[in-house]
């Protein structure tokens, strides 16, 4: 969806309009697909697309306000915010009033739908309802209630399917906002106090719109959770490994904290498709370059407190073993590191340069990088130019002697 235009994207870039869903379009829209058509749920209102019949509306009275939906067992399953409501198996342009069904665990409103192993989800603000399918002549699924969960998720599109497991944002009843993994009852807390506090800098409101997706990718599974400003990431891989939540952030600029500009990810042609939020332009992701969309961007990381019980040492040199060579055509760009002894105020920048394309001997040394007293954080800090991978950090400290 580019607006209100259903458009498709050829290999080459090219973009053809297939419908217009007209009315305004103030959220994001919802996808899913039967064997028969390609599902859009846009502006409140349910569309189907197909190469014979075009875009079409489901125009049947008795489907009300469209919230979010899914097709399962032949179904599109809808919701309005307080009832489920599928379309009929022969005719999905029909819905029969008597087969409502309804999430009536607890009073909150359903946000969204989802499905996972064939079994649909209903996502409440509070609380997460498992239904399967059981036929009959009235609404065809029935609770599952020992797979119910205590928690629930923010908004429609703050949930997704992630390692098997439904991903959300958002709490339990009287709870602050945390992201989740649950399934069967269960559910894994797996954003940090870090995480959370930066999601206690946005309201309820502004959360409700955040988008989450999913993407597995060369052994990379990471949960993208798209703020308004800037997109925070979790790394199940790496987190596993490390038997410890691992999280970065990504922006789209040089400096301070602006909104990622890759949004909605699509692995298509052989490719990740991107969408960008700020223009009409799409774009895939490569690993030749760090620019956005021919921007230059930062890049910054930091180690962990270093910790000497309490005895103070010289760093006469740190080094960044790394893969050089890798940069900007025509650029000799410098990367810097900095560091702090108290976590508040950190020490000047230092400059080294990280070489001319093709030199992939280049070492990344800093020598003189003063000291400490009982413990210290090493930050390092780039840019799009300096094309740089990492592999570890190798100090060589001499004992300070008091």
């Amino acid at each position: 969806m580019m607006g209100t235009k259903l458009v498709e994207v050829a290999s080459d870039g090219t973009v053809t309009e297939l419908g217009d869903v007209g009315g305004p379009v103030t959220n994001l829209v919802t996808f899913d697909y039967s064997f028969t058509y390609l599902a859009v749920c846009s502006g409140g209102r349910l569309y189907y697309y197909n190469s014979t019949s075009g875009l079409q509306q489901v125009t049947d009275p008795d489907l009300g306000t469209v919230i979010d939906f899914c097709w399962i067992d032949g179904y599109f399953v809808t919701t309005d915010g307080q009832y489920l409501i599928v379309t009929e198996l022969t005719d999905p342009f029909q819905v029969n009033p008597l087969k409502y069904g309804s999430s009536e665990v607890d009073p909150d409103p359903v946000v969204a739908v989802l499905k996972l192993r064939n079994e649909l989800y209903a996502i409440n603000r509070n609380t997460i309802e498992v239904f399967d399918n059981v036929g009959g002549d009235l609404f065809p699924f029935q609770r599952i209630d020992g797979a119910q969960i205590q928690k629930g998720a923010v908004g429609t599109q703050a949930c997704c399917v992630f390692m098997d497991t439904i991903a959300f944002l958002g709490s339990g009843r009287n709870e602050a906002p945390s992201v989740y993994m649950g399934v069967s009852a269960k559910t894994t807390k797996v954003s940090t106090q870090e995480i959370d506090n930066i999601l206690l800098q946005y309201t309820e409101t502004q959360l409700s719109q955040v988008k989450i997706e999913a993407r597995n990718d060369k052994s990379h599974q990471h949960l993208y959770i798209h703020l308004p400003d800037r997109t925070l990431v979790y790394d199940f891989g790496a987190s596993q490994a490390l038997q410890t939540p691992v999280w970065f952030i990504l922006v789209s600029t040089y400096s301070g904290i602006a909104q990622y500009r890759a949004r909605n990810l699509v692995w298509c042609y052989d490719k990740w498709l991107v969408g960008d939020p700020q223009s009409s332009n799409i774009g895939y992701l490569v690993q030749s370059i760090g620019s956005h969309w021919g921007n230059q961007v930062r890049w910054e990381f930091g180690t962990l407190i270093s910790y000497n019980e309490g005895r103070g040492g010289i760093f006469n040199q740190l080094e960044l073993v790394s893969l050089t060579g890798n940069v900007a055509l025509g650029k000799n760009p410098q990367i810097s590191t900095s560091y702090s002894v108290d976590g508040k105020s950190w020490s000047q920048n230092k400059f080294i340069s990280v070489g001319t394309i093709g030199n992939t001997n280049k070492r990344l040394a800093w020598f003189q990088q003063g000291h400490m007293r009982n413990w210290r954080i090493q930050r390092f800090l780039g840019d799009s130019d300096a094309h740089v991978s990492f592999l570890r950090l190798e100090a060589q400290i001499e004992p300070l002697v008091y």
